[in-house]
């Protein structure tokens, strides 16, 4: 269960990438070992919040702190070592496709150059076997389904045993089937590796299957903060719709 302390704070984050504004002031607070779902329409900002968490991003205005500390402080050695303690499943899975599985696994643990390859090997096998590809360990992403890309872009993102796991439209270009898989393994790598994830998605039967607080993002700001109970029963129009597909 959650603490009552903020392991994450974001406070009055803005963006704006040309003229347009894409994030008006968000505040956040995320408490550790929460499962969270940012959902909203398209534009709305939540990629770009996703990127915030890991300075993928800068803000024009606001801060982000992580266990109280200022990420715009960190230098580049404090930063990589953030950024191993937080995992991330890009949209597309972000595989390199001149790599083979394992290779894309263990990129990250290689990149460090602190463990020996056998040892690498290991992790990155004990990784797949989690999300049911350690047989795919030789197979390059083009001899993969959209969803085993996934789960290999999942492997990878675990692969330093992170504490905090960002999910960036996990079931985004998958049948019902597959991202129903995606969803359990989210739901069962949160329970085994007692992370705190924050799932951006537009897709509400994932939504609810994953999450025990909603964050709804409309223009640029955070319009609904509750649980799956209280979205479900709220009177807010905006949210409402957009949870039952309404225009």
């Amino acid at each position: 269960m959650p603490n009552d302390s903020p392991y994450i704070q974001i406070e009055g984050l803005y963006k704006r990438f040309g003229q347009q504004q894409v994030l008006r002031g968000v505040d956040l607070s995320i408490n550790k070992g929460e499962s969270i779902a940012i959902i909203g329409q398209s534009g709305c900002g939540k990629s770009v919040l996703l990127k915030h968490l890991i300075r993928l991003l800068d803000p024009d205005r606001g801060r982000i702190l992580f266990e109280d500390i200022d990420i715009a402080d960190l230098n580049n050695r404090n930063l990589s070592n953030l950024r191993r303690r937080v995992g991330m499943l890009f949209q597309s899975a972000a595989l390199f496709d001149s790599m083979t599985v394992e290779e894309n696994v263990g990129l990250g643990l290689t990149e460090q150059r602190v463990l020996p390859t056998d040892e690498i090997r290991h992790l990155v096998m004990n990784k797949l076997e989690l999300v049911g590809l350690k047989d795919a360990a030789d197979k390059y992403p083009a001899e993969l389904s959209g969803g085993m890309r996934k789960r290999v872009g999942l492997a990878r993102a675990i692969a330093n045993d992170p504490e905090v796991l960002l999910y960036d439209e996990p079931t985004t270009g998958l049948d019902p089937i597959r991202a129903d898989r995606i969803n359990e393994m989210i739901v069962a790598l949160n329970e085994k590796l007692t992370v705190t994830s924050i799932v951006v998605t537009h897709d509400m039967k994932s939504a609810f299957r994953i999450a025990d607080r909603f964050i709804m993002l409309f223009e640029g700001k955070v319009v609904f903060d509750g649980t799956p109970a209280e979205i479900r029963q709220t009177k807010a129009a905006i949210v409402s719709h957009f949870i039952r597909g309404e225009q």
